[in-house]
């Protein structure tokens, strides 16, 4: 037991140092001195950086699935999930660095092979159940094909992480991600769904004032 507690501590502190600095400029020796503990505990548990970077990814991933599992159950329809998810990104995007991608692409393959398999598995079906269920409602346009749409929503996260589009010197990452997700969600949606969804945007951003 108290080896998994020191795994999952490692696991836990890793996330915020890499959120905060990105992954490449982070070193063992900037993790083992964040947690107190010595280099040697790290590589008990795991064999090197880039074994540390994929079991973080795998942490990260299986919460967040968790995390969209259960804003999907908890919604009376597709709009209001929309609108939670838009809340849990902005509320997730705040304590993110934009770098983690490039570097995770870059540097660790085999994480990124990780995050490319969720993306594809879990985020794109989602998507689509999501718009299948707001034609039916009536809130989504009734021409859309999904599994474009899915691919759209799919690229337009990736485009605010690239710094060639959005340099950081210039845009706010939250700001981007924040408006390419109201873009998709205009294009998508009716004028009846237009009109929810403003009303879920108002009650649940309030608490981010």
């Amino acid at each position: 037991m108290e080896e998994l507690e020191t795994r999952d501590k490692i696991l836990e502190g890793t996330e915020v140092l890499f959120m905060k600095y990105g992954i490449r400029s982070v070193t063992m020796d900037d993790i083992a001195r964040h947690l107190a503990v010595s280099k040697k505990t790290l590589y008990q548990h795991f064999v090197d950086k880039d074994d540390l970077v994929y079991k973080m990814s795998e942490m990260y991933l299986e919460r967040s699935l968790n995390q969209y599992e259960e804003i999907a159950k908890s919604s009376k329809n597709s709009i209001e999930e929309l609108s939670k998810i838009s809340v849990r990104m902005k509320r997730d995007m705040e304590n993110f660095n934009p770098s983690m991608l490039f570097d995770l692409q870059k540097y660790h393959p085999k994480a990124w092979g990780l995050y490319n398999e969720h993306k594809v598995k879990i985020l794109s079906q989602s998507v689509v159940r999501n718009i299948r269920q707001g034609v039916a409602d009536g809130y989504y346009r009734s021409d859309i094909n999904p599994d474009i749409y899915a691919i759209t929503r799919l690229m337009l996260i990736e485009a605010a992480f690239n710094p060639e589009l959005f340099p950081r010197d210039k845009f706010n990452f939250v700001e981007v991600q924040t408006q390419l997700f109201d873009l998709f969600v205009h294009g998508l949606c009716t004028e009846k769904g237009k009109k929810l969804f403003q009303k879920y945007k108002e009650d649940y951003y309030q608490p981010l004032l």
